[in-house]
């Protein structure tokens, strides 16, 4: 069973930077697709970026466009999201998730995510 654990939630204030990172375990990062989503509070959960096998194509949602990367570090096993020039509205549980598995199947920009972090927070202050 695939896991994957993010870490690099935390406060910042508008302007700010954090990166996210979601180490995987029982899964190669490289081998498939691998996604952000978010959670804003009664909100559904929306698409952020996407890259594809190997640290190929990314995608990002027109709202990050130009500011948020995506990224991975296949010796890691490991990907990134670089987050900069944030706003209030980016606040956010934030949720890493793999193209296998079957736990609450999501279709995003050419990929199916079927298993998902625990998730960490985001919060931003104006």
């Amino acid at each position: 069973q695939v896991q994957l654990v993010e870490s690099g939630g935390g406060s910042v204030q508008a302007g700010g930077s954090l990166r996210l990172s979601c180490a995987a375990s029982r899964y190669t990062v490289s081998s498939a697709c691998m996604g952000w989503f978010r959670q804003k509070p009664g909100k559904e959960r929306e698409g952020v970026a996407r890259i594809y096998p190997d640290g190929g194509s990314t995608y990002y949602a027109d709202s990050v466009k130009g500011r948020f990367t995506v990224s991975q570090d296949n010796a890691k096993n490991t990907v990134y999201l670089q987050m900069n020039s944030l706003k209030p509205e980016d606040t956010a549980m934030y949720y890493c998730a793999a193209d296998v598995g079957t736990y609450s199947r999501t279709w995003w920009q050419g990929c199916t995510f079927g298993s998902w972090g625990q998730g960490t927070q985001v919060t931003v202050s104006s």
